[in-house]
């Protein structure tokens, strides 16, 4: 099913995920689809894999962490969250040969605890990877150091026109 993208959210500089100047970086992006879903796109490289032409699996759950996590500012830009707990189950090996799709969405918000799901899709549409996470939600001056503006910024790539 094919959706629209409403808007891309803000990378980083360094982040491991969405660093657009990490080097070992995934290099992510996180489209806000208009049903409020979250969706986290990177390509995988040589340097990603588990056995040879597999993600591996803690790259998987890296991927599935941030974009349920980052789920949450699709109803609340303001809202930073470090993860409690995270649970991961891999269903089916994940190829190195394409764009890695995961979805997020958040299931319960309590005000300092939110809890999420997501899943990493193959092509054919099956869950190779699935997770569920509670996140604390805390202030950004609590969690990073140093200069957060200068380190969080627009993703001013342009949009793709849509998201499968």
């Amino acid at each position: 099913m094919t959706r629209a993208i409403r808007s891309a959210q803000n990378v980083s500089r360094m982040c491991m995920v969405c660093g657009v100047e990490n080097d070992a970086g995934l290099h992510a992006r996180f489209f806000e689809l208009e049903d409020g879903e979250l969706v986290g796109v990177f390509t995988p490289r040589e340097q990603h894999q588990g056995y040879p032409g597999r993600l591996h699996g803690g790259i998987a759950s890296t991927i599935l962490d941030e974009t349920i996590g980052r789920a949450i500012n699709t109803s609340d830009t303001d809202a930073w969250g470090v993860t409690i707990e995270l649970t991961v189950r891999y269903r089916k090996p994940v190829p190195l040969d394409g764009e890695i799709v995961a979805h997020g969405r958040i299931t319960k918000d309590s005000g300092r605890i939110f809890e999420g799901s997501g899943e990493i899709l193959l092509d054919d549409g099956s869950v190779a990877v699935e997770a569920k996470g509670r996140y604390l939600r805390l202030p950004i001056g609590t969690i990073a150091e140093g200069d957060f503006e200068a380190e969080w910024f627009a993703d001013e790539r342009p949009l793709p026109p849509s998201i499968d």
